[in-house]
């Protein structure tokens, strides 16, 4: 988000310079929001996932989370990186790759017991294949070991071992970040299309499996939002092009929309040219297909023109939930994660009504709310001690 990266409305921060501890409550709320779009869309058939992005479009939350990821890095270690340099950085960065390391096998473990559990209460062995365990049955121990590589991964819990690698990897590329922005982002760029002529990827378990986010693809995403955090003044060089550039996010908007519909609606599946869709598809989301990136940015840079870092609403109550979700964001997730398959069960057990889907994906959300309020009057207490 193009504007996000102003941190000042009047005095943005020069790259090199530490950015300033100013909090944006934008990123809290759009990655609280992100959040809650997640555990909605991961719910399979879940009629509230039409409240989300992703059927409106190309891309979806995942893209918004991993870019304020980036972002967010970008602020909480450049400043440790110009104060101590290179090396404490570093090493604060990786102390928070093994902290997402211990929550992912933790999360593994909860959620391949929620599962087993319930396989076998119900006899439902079919969850067992619905949520790409089978390799944990048929070599349990070469499994575990896959798990603890990142290489074996249950549906649902990919995007932490991607969070991971890509974290991993901003340790080393935090000082060019910090110095040329843009030339780091450049190469980011070049890995992202070597990678796609290439077919680059990190293999999986079991054999023949890949990772289903490509690190080296999405790893763009995650350094688009370093690069724009680092920069500090995107918003206030294309401001001045709004007058063009808006009306082309918009169109690219509204096009997106309008494809992503014709795949829910085949009334508007007939209207779409046979042309286009050879042109067009697959828009594949393992390897971020470039209109998938573009719908991301198109979708990013409206936001920011409509939202300030000062915009009001962003300080009222009824916002104070989401930014509370977007500031302990790990623990958010894994617990969404975890719920989302608990929501499944419940719709599997009461049936797919869309009241029974508002009310477990209103249920969900204010667990996650609750949990994260207790996480941050935790957070409090232990300041206070």
């Amino acid at each position: 988000m193009s504007s996000i990266a102003d941190r000042s409305p009047t005095a943005p921060a020069p790259a090199g310079a530490a950015p300033r501890r100013v909090r944006d409550l934008r990123l809290d709320f759009f990655r609280g929001l992100a959040l809650w779009f997640i555990f909605i869309d991961h719910i399979p058939d879940n009629a509230a996932s039409w409240i989300t992005v992703r059927n409106y479009g190309f891309s979806d939350a995942t893209e918004i989370f991993v870019f304020i990821s980036g972002f967010a890095a970008m602020i909480a270690y450049s400043g440790v990186y110009d104060r101590q340099g290179w090396l404490m950085a570093a090493m604060r960065v990786l102390r928070r790759v093994w902290q997402l390391y211990v929550a992912h096998i933790m999360l593994f473990v909860a959620f391949t017991a929620q599962i087993a559990w319930i396989s076998l209460r119900t006899d439902r062995q079919t969850f067992i294949e619905q949520m790409n365990l089978l390799g944990l049955v048929q070599e349990p121990t070469r499994a575990f070991l896959e798990t603890a590589l990142l290489r074996f991964r249950p549906a649902n819990l990919d995007v932490l071992p991607l969070y991971i690698v890509v974290l991993a990897s901003f340790a080393l590329t935090l000082p060019a970040l910090r110095r040329a922005p843009w030339l780091t982002l450049a190469g980011s760029v070049l890995v992202y299309f070597v990678s796609r002529r290439f077919g680059w990827n990190l293999p999986g378990f079991p054999e023949g499996k890949t990772w289903f986010f490509d690190p080296f693809m999405w790893q763009l995403a995650f350094y688009l939002g370093a690069a724009f955090a680092s920069d500090g003044r995107v918003g206030a060089r294309l401001r001045p092009y709004a007058k063009r550039l808006a009306p082309i996010a918009i169109a690219y908007l509204l096009i997106a929309g309008f494809i992503a519909l014709s795949w829910e609606f085949s009334v508007l599946g007939r209207l779409i040219p046979d042309w286009l869709g050879r042109l067009i598809y697959p828009i594949d989301k393992t390897t971020m297909d470039p209109l998938r990136l573009l719908h991301f940015l198109a979708l990013a840079y409206l936001t920011q023109l409509l939202v300030s870092p000062h915009a009001a609403f962003l300080r009222w109550p009824v916002a104070l939930p989401l930014r509370r979700c977007g500031e302990h964001s790990l623990l958010v997730f894994c617990i969404g994660t975890f719920l989302s398959f608990s929501a499944q069960i419940a719709l599997d057990a009461w049936g797919q009504t869309l009241a029974a889907q508002v009310m477990v994906s209103l249920t969900g959300i204010g667990m996650l709310v609750a949990i994260a309020y207790i996480a941050d009057w935790n957070k409090k207490q232990q300041q206070m001690a």
